[in-house]
């Protein structure tokens, strides 16, 4: 027996918009393209299309994941960055568009350096960063260092599917590291602890609390990182930081104080501060 893929798309709006999902149609929708293999323009030349009954039941328990709150990213496992497909699940965090400005930033720099540029992605998770560099880079080598183990398995796999040749590192920030880097990068946890608890059920329940939890006043890693990576920097080199969005001035000011020179903040498509940038002293 078939079933009309319109009144699929309606029992699934419906129950998602119920589920206080923000987007419910535009999630019915890419859960409808992830399953049934359709495009919207497909579907919108001929809106008498019909898929089987196995595939209805597939696509309404994918939606009833999703009224669980549970990310679209982790139910498809896949999550797009700076036009890479790359692999997600409950070990990694999801890759945001306000990352690509980091990546951007980054790749600016390759390109202005004649030599090969040796690049450190602290916090790798999915590898989302550093792969998306060593992607768009020719003149480039690429380390990413998680202290997960299952985050290091997810950056391996979407190394395998971007064919790229990130190595990749378990460390604890540079714990385990052993060589100097052009550039250091890095998006690493920074919500504040007593903060999570109000983020996006989405975020707070599902994403790994490792990869969010910044600790007490969200800054941890910003002053374990402006205190130890001049130590693994070549001369000239930069590191480049994603923050919160209320978080450049305090960063700016930690880096000062340990000797960073030309700290530069950088704002997102939604003017807010997103990227800090500073150089070896």
């Amino acid at each position: 027996m078939e079933v009309l893929v319109k009144k699929l798309l309606e029992q699934a709006e419906t129950k998602l918009s119920q589920a206080h999902i923000e987007d419910a149609k535009n999630d019915s929708w890419l859960l409808a393209e992830y399953v049934f293999g359709i495009t919207r323009a497909d579907y919108y030349k001929d809106m008498s299309v019909t898929v089987c009954e196995k595939l209805a039941a597939k696509y309404i328990d994918y939606i009833d994941t999703r009224s669980r709150r549970i990310p679209l990213q982790y139910i498809t496992g896949n999550q797009e960055f700076m036009g890479f497909p790359i692999r997600v699940n409950r070990h990694v965090l999801i890759p945001r568009q306000d990352t690509e400005l980091l990546v951007e930033t980054v790749v600016q720099d390759i390109r202005s350096r004649e030599k090969k540029t040796e690049v450190l992605d602290l916090c790798t998770g999915s590898g989302c960063i550093g792969i998306s560099i060593d992607r768009i880079c020719r003149n480039v080598n690429v380390t990413g260092a998680d202290i997960s183990e299952e985050a290091l398995k997810t950056a391996s796999e979407n190394n395998e599917i971007n064919h790229t040749h990130m190595a990749l590192i378990k460390s604890d920030l540079f714990e385990n590291i052993k060589k100097k880097f052009d550039i250091i990068v890095s998006n690493p946890p920074y919500i504040p602890t007593e903060e999570i608890n109000h983020l996006m059920d989405e975020v707070k329940n599902y994403e790994p609390r490792i990869a969010l939890d910044g600790e007490k006043d969200g800054l941890k890693f910003y002053r374990r990182i402006a205190d130890e990576a001049g130590d693994y920097l070549k001369d000239q080199g930069k590191i480049y930081l994603e923050i919160g969005w209320n978080q450049a001035e305090q960063v700016s000011e930690i880096l000062k104080e340990k000797g960073w020179k030309d700290i530069t903040v950088l704002k997102d498509l939604s003017r807010r501060d997103r990227v800090v940038i500073a150089g070896k002293e």
